[in-house]
């Protein structure tokens, strides 16, 4: 299949607010791919690549050669092409990694150049987002959309899964081949998600007993033990292994052959309170030397679920039961939870976290499978205040004390339908002279374009607000606005997939 197919379906995507629309040019583009075409298309469609990193930022795809007068890159060489970029290390790699790009790029068209900066950059907002592209998926396989979507959780990434979907036939053949997609110690899972709730009453009512569990303020991490190998994924499926020896050494003195966890680490203070949340990210974001930071900034290991051990998949089973062997297991990693049915205790202990350091509470219904990559009523995070993940459009030169740098931040929410980033609102509150500081290198170093004095950034960047509440307004698109809006953090640890939408907001409205 021609790059230029691709970009095709791409357009259309992008170019349209329908999601039925949406899905049949998909679905279609997929069908037209060979087997060994599948997967690849289903990933730049998706906009990742398979690679996940090409070892190219976007700095060194400023300066690229003259574009191609027609098209001729095939999907397939396009790949290759950044599998050996991808593959570039040591001495002489700048040049040679140069050379290689200026080589694919060269064959590329203008149009076709641009696209490939977008997805290589993760730039690229094409409106095929999971509920899209699943969907799709499905359609295009003649496979029900559950049988999909279980897959996916289970492999990761919707590319493999539209290979062997596809691979096999469609109908019961890939329904077949989805069912052989299993859980692997060793590949990581898509993490369960946790819905909101401003209240505890709110998620504890009275009516049944439930799990609440303390919201540990950290980095959400999953453990693959397999016979004295461990491999450590972040929520974005990134490795981190060799960032973390202390969190290594815990998940590999467990009583088990084979595991798979879910939990979090985070770097304590002295006393056992939660450092601040930008200490615990600098340590596990960093590269520099593991066995001397854990010593200066060492993590602590908490769990909170057990998805497979020994041979015996847990993700279909009840919590109550994935708690229960999980008990028996890591006793001493659990994180702290109380399971009861009256509000009182419950409200008692998310006081008693909040007071501790801790970000709130999750709470989490005992009978509830794990229910990768999906946010329910399963499990609902409860905080000491209304808050939202959210990404930055744009900044606005600030003025007066603040003037050189960058403050009044525009903030987006996801629309759950369509994959679009809505404006909901702007704000310059809660922003230290550091942050203000970090914040006008961060998005200069974003920046796409200026409309006066607004700097139009790439959407990369994660934001937690705080806010008191939600009002109607036609001032912003997304026809609601944040009332005392201030930002709390910058969230690197996650990925722009996963801020709240823009139904969430619009569901606290009064």
């Amino acid at each position: 299949m021609q790059l230029a197919r691709v970009i095709e379906t791409s357009a259309a995507v992008a170019g349209t607010r329908s999601r039925t629309a949406k899905v049949a040019a998909l679905a279609e583009t997929l069908r037209e791919a060979s087997p060994d075409e599948v997967g690849v298309v289903t990933d730049y469609l998706a906009g990742r690549l398979p690679q996940r990193t090409v070892g190219v930022g976007w700095r060194g795809l400023q300066a690229l050669p003259a574009a191609a007068q027609t098209p001729s890159l095939t999907v397939l060489e396009v790949d290759a092409g950044l599998s050996r970029l991808s593959a570039i290390a040591g001495t002489g790699s700048a040049a040679t990694r140069g050379a290689e790009l200026a080589a694919l790029f060269g064959r590329a068209t203008t149009e076709e150049q641009r696209w490939l900066v977008g997805l290589i950059t993760g730039e690229l907002r094409q409106g095929a987002g999971d509920g899209v592209m699943l969907k799709a998926i499905a359609e295009a396989a003649a496979v029900p959309e559950a049988e999909v979507r279980r897959a996916v959780m289970l492999a990761g990434f919707a590319g493999p899964v539209a290979d062997a979907a596809l691979s096999a036939g469609a109908g019961d053949p890939a329904v077949a081949a989805l069912r052989r997609i299993g859980l692997e110690v060793g590949r990581p899972l898509r993490p369960m998600l946790a819905a909101s709730a401003p209240e505890i009453d709110e998620a504890v009512d009275g009516s049944v007993p439930v799990a609440v569990e303390t919201k540990v303020d950290g980095i959400r991490l999953q453990a693959h033990l397999d016979e004295g190998t461990v491999r450590l994924f972040t929520r974005t499926l990134e490795e981190v292994s060799d960032r973390m020896p202390e969190v290594v050494e815990v998940i590999r003195a467990l009583p088990a052959r084979r595991a798979a966890l879910d939990g979090e680490v985070i770097a304590l203070a002295t006393d056992g309170r939660p450092q601040p949340f930008q200490v615990t990210g600098a340590r596990t974001a960093s590269t520099a030397d593991p066995a001397a930071l854990r010593t200066r900034v060492p993590l602590t290991t908490f769990l909170f679920d057990l998805l497979h051990v020994d041979g015996r998949d847990l993700v279909d089973e009840p919590a109550r039961e994935r708690w229960s062997v999980l008990t028996d297991l890591a006793p001493h990693l659990l994180v702290p939870r109380v399971v009861t049915d009256d509000p009182d205790v419950a409200r008692s202990f998310f006081a008693e976290q909040v007071a501790a350091g801790h970000e709130g509470v999750v709470v989490k219904a005992l009978d509830t499978p794990y229910a990768a990559g999906r946010r329910g009523a399963g499990w609902v995070k409860v905080k000491p205040r209304h808050t939202l993940d959210l990404v930055v459009l744009g900044v606005e030169w600030g003025s007066g004390r603040r003037r050189g740098w960058l403050s009044n931040i525009h903030l987006g929410a996801r629309d759950a339908e369509t994959g679009d980033l809505v404006m909901l609102g702007k704000t310059f509150k809660g922003m230290t002279d550091q942050m203000l500081e970090w914040q006008t290198q961060r998005f200069l170093g974003l920046e796409t374009h200026r409309e006066g004095h607004v700097v139009h950034v790439r959407p990369e960047q994660v934001v937690e607000i705080a806010y008191d509440g939600v009002q109607r307004s036609t001032r912003y698109p997304g026809g609601v606005a944040l009332r005392f809006a201030r930002v709390l953090r910058y969230r690197d640890d996650k990925p722009v997939t996963e801020i709240d939408t823009i139904e969430t907001v619009r569901a606290f409205l009064g």
